[in-house]
């Protein structure tokens, strides 16, 4: 595999410049759920300028796309995601917190890496599919709005991946690892409380708050918390506070919920509790009380017949190297971060290794973790969620991390934006995209090992999925 690796690494140097592009194109214009238009026409363009089929607005999402190669032999899908988070504009390499747009979105979650890099590994595919060194097919999926949308869970409904064998991505961040273990399952609904509008100095008695019913709903899911499990989280957003004016009766206000637990089945416990405590709130302030679900997602299943060949591959590519400029800035972004976030991470770490060997990031001020952990499950759960989750109940499905990012350098965050279009994020990508190549040609050369990783899936669910998400429920463009 070592000449495979070799040529791997000749084929990529032909395009390395160019995915690099993409994904600073990307970075450049952040959309968010459901609004990646920009960013869909970006990648499209250079799959069909190297002779993939496009099919357009798949699973019924406008700015959800697949991109497919090859006649005939298995399907691996490749996962990419380009969508960016309100409110993080940030200017690219540097260590102060400066905007580019006041208010502006930003790349807080790396997905123009993340999108990017599986362009680079379906553009590896089809030269060694052309070149009769593999037989399979390859499919890259663009899959929109996972910050906030569940894009992926929407398509895993409409039945996207049903022609699909295996499943691959990944994820960018601040340090190098197989992602061996699940995530929690969530919900994600707006309460929306209608009252009557009153002069609230002179007939407050007429009025009906609705703002005062969210603050209520707010403070009896606050009461609820202590009687969840403690893997379980619950967040709030007030979306609408009825508008700026004192002296009036707010008659319209709405509260965004998300709810998170280790299964759906525990998630949907936890909301029908929050919908009573919904419904009270209206209750006692003489309002209205609709109930809009959002989104949801299924807790991740690790597959570890995918995973072991993954864990192979990124020692096999091995971590990137850096240049001198590349650490000092680095250094520079690593004081940006507190004790705490830096502690953090490594406690990520260690609950998912078998041997970190953590001293010898003690021994060093090296702003990066340079070995790469277990591929074996591991007990923890990690604490967000992802849609990926959904595809991997329904398709033997693996991604992992490389390191992106500053050791620390919290997801969703002003650094990890600012990281986003340097070096350091480039060459954490180019190994994934390697890393993911390597697996699907590992997969189309042993196709036994597709048949394992099926059976594994198979043993794990028993056939229990359901979709999460209500079949009446379409993609919110618009929350």
């Amino acid at each position: 595999m070592t000449s495979k690796l070799e040529e791997i690494e000749r084929i990529y140097n032909q395009y390395e410049k160019e995915i690099i592009k993409l994904a600073d194109q990307i970075w450049e214009i952040p959309e968010t759920r459901f609004r990646e238009f920009e960013s869909v026409k970006i990648l499209t363009a250079f799959l069909n300028e190297i002779g993939f089929e496009i099919e357009m607005g798949i699973g019924g999402i406008a700015t959800a796309f697949v991109a497919k190669y090859g006649n005939k032999g298995p399907v691996i899908g490749i996962l990419g995601e380009y969508d960016a988070l309100p409110g993080l504009s940030q200017q690219a390499g540097s260590e102060v917190r400066e905007a580019l747009v006041d208010g502006g979105n930003g790349h807080g979650c790396g997905h123009n890496l993340l999108g990017t890099a599986g362009i680079g590994a379906v553009t590896l595919l089809k030269d060694l599919i052309d070149k009769g060194e593999i037989e399979g097919r390859i499919h890259y999926y663009g899959c929109p709005a996972e910050e906030g949308g569940s894009g992926k869970t929407f398509m895993v409904r409409e039945g996207v991946f049903e022609e699909v064998d295996v499943a691959l991505t990944w994820h960018p961040n601040s340090f190098t690892s197989v992602f061996n273990y699940s995530s929690l399952a969530n919900y994600q609904v707006y309460f929306e409380f209608e009252g009557i509008a009153s002069h609230a100095a002179n007939s407050p008695h007429l009025g009906r708050s609705a703002l005062d019913a969210v603050e209520l709903m707010n403070v009896g899911v606050n009461y609820l918390r202590e009687h969840i499990s403690s893997n379980a989280r619950v967040h709030y957003a007030v979306t609408n506070s009825g508008g700026i004016s004192p002296n009036v009766v707010q008659a319209n206000a709405e509260v965004l919920y998300l709810i998170r637990a280790t299964t759906i089945k525990e998630v949907d416990e936890i909301y029908n509790r929050i919908v009573k405590i919904a419904q009270g709130a209206a209750l006692m302030t003489e309002t209205k009380v609709k109930v809009k679900f959002d989104k949801a997602c299924s807790n991740y299943i690790p597959n570890d017949t995918i995973n072991k060949i993954i864990h192979d591959k990124l020692q096999l590519v091995g971590i990137p190297t850096y240049n001198n400029e590349e650490l000092e800035y680095a250094k520079k972004m690593a004081k940006t971060l507190s004790p705490a976030e830096y502690s953090s991470a490594l406690q990520e770490i260690k609950s998912i290794a078998e041997d970190s060997k953590l001293e010898k990031l003690y021994e060093t001020d090296y702003p990066f973790y340079p070995e790469v952990v277990s591929y074996q499950k591991s007990s923890l759960t990690m604490a967000g969620s992802t849609d990926v989750a959904d595809v991997s109940w329904v398709v033997p499905t693996s991604q992992f991390f490389t390191t992106c990012f500053v050791l620390g350098t919290p997801l969703h965050s002003w650094q990890l934006v600012s990281q986003g279009k340097t070096g350091l994020a480039h060459k954490g990508m180019i190994y994934a995209s390697k890393v993911l190549a390597l697996t699907a040609i590992e997969l189309l050369q042993n196709p036994e090992l597709i048949v394992q990783a099926k059976n594994e899936l198979r043993e794990q669910t028993q056939g229990e999925y359901v979709n999460p998400i209500p079949k009446e429920i379409v993609p919110n463009m618009y929350g």
